[in-house]
């Protein structure tokens, strides 16, 4: 019973329930890879891209256990209300698992994700290096850096979101001698943006309860600095701006109809919108309007994915 309660306090502790997000993601640029493989070089390589898989699936643990080891040390775990989508876990504070082990296992998380991101820039591209790099120093100064200056929600959307996308594209069809002209389209590039925004959007939303167990342990994030009030048009205009490329990619020519699968999402979306606007101080409509983005988010990376490969 005691191993199973581990387990389960870890399973809290790397929020598993949100890692499918990462298997989303990189499922989008697999789906890619897959339509422009023929046209590239050669076979699709099942066996690169469960390692893909991995690595960013490490990376994504290794993100929230620096988060939940951040929380503790600045304070904020102590003064959030937690929910099914944001406040962290509260393992920690509970003594369920302890602060060391957590910063440890982001750590080893983290290393090996990063191995496997060297690996990939050896016998692909140069490329994946930079990504790895900026997505390392991402991890590590998101707390005491990048969401002190408002920059958070910008790099956490880049690099969970977009570069992820990318990344997988160059891993599976790069050669080391090619140039980043050859490998990055403009079709690859726009259909990575609008996982990048949807990405940045989760965690937008997520902080509107948290603000101010934020503020007091020294964060200032979009929420803090403009308000819930503008912050909550913010979230409105990422919403338009993600579904709108989704809604010109057919247009352009740069993606089939088949992409509007997409768009099945958009009325959670559009009721998230709206009860950010109307009653983003009422924190049972905000937690609705949370779990509405949740879905919208993985439902519309999945459905890209999956328009993607039809």
């Amino acid at each position: 019973m005691e191993k199973m309660t581990s387990f389960a306090s870890w399973m809290a502790q790397i929020r598993a329930n949100f890692l499918v997000l990462a298997v989303f993601l990189v499922g989008i640029g697999l789906a890619v890879t897959w339509n422009f493989l023929p046209t590239v070089n050669g076979d699709f390589n099942f066996l690169h891209a469960a390692l893909i898989m991995a690595g960013v699936v490490l990376t994504h643990i290794s993100v929230n256990l620096f988060n939940e080891y951040s929380d503790y040390k600045t304070g904020i775990d102590f003064n959030t209300q937690r929910s099914p989508f944001s406040g962290g876990s509260g393992m920690i504070v509970s003594g369920k698992t302890s602060l060391r082990s957590v910063l440890i296992v982001a750590i080893l998380s983290l290393a090996v994700a990063f191995g496997i991101g060297l690996y990939f820039s050896i016998v692909a591209h140069w490329s994946i290096l930079v990504i790895a790099v900026v997505g390392g120093l991402t991890i590590v100064l998101y707390t005491p850096v990048l969401a002190r200056f408002m920059l958070g929600e910008l790099f956490s959307g880049l690099m969970l979101g977009t570069m992820v996308v990318i990344g997988t594209y160059i891993a599976m069809t790069a050669s080391p001698e090619m140039g980043l002209g050859q490998i990055l389209t403009a079709e690859l590039v726009l259909i990575s943006i609008p996982p990048g925004i949807l990405t940045s959007l989760l965690l937008l939303i997520n902080e509107f309860p948290d603000a101010e167990a934020d503020r007091r342990g020294g964060r200032k994030h979009l929420v803090i600095r403009f308000g819930r009030q503008k912050a909550a048009w913010i979230y409105t205009f990422g919403v338009f701006l993600a579904f709108g490329i989704i809604i010109a990619l057919p247009i352009l020519g740069m993606a089939s109809t088949w992409i509007y699968l997409a768009l099945i999402p958009l009325p959670l979306a559009m009721n998230a919108c709206f009860l950010a606007i109307r009653h983003n101080n009422d924190n049972k409509k905000i937690l609705t309007a949370m779990g509405n983005n949740v879905i919208t988010v993985l439902a519309t990376d999945l459905l890209l994915a999956i328009a993607i490969l039809i």
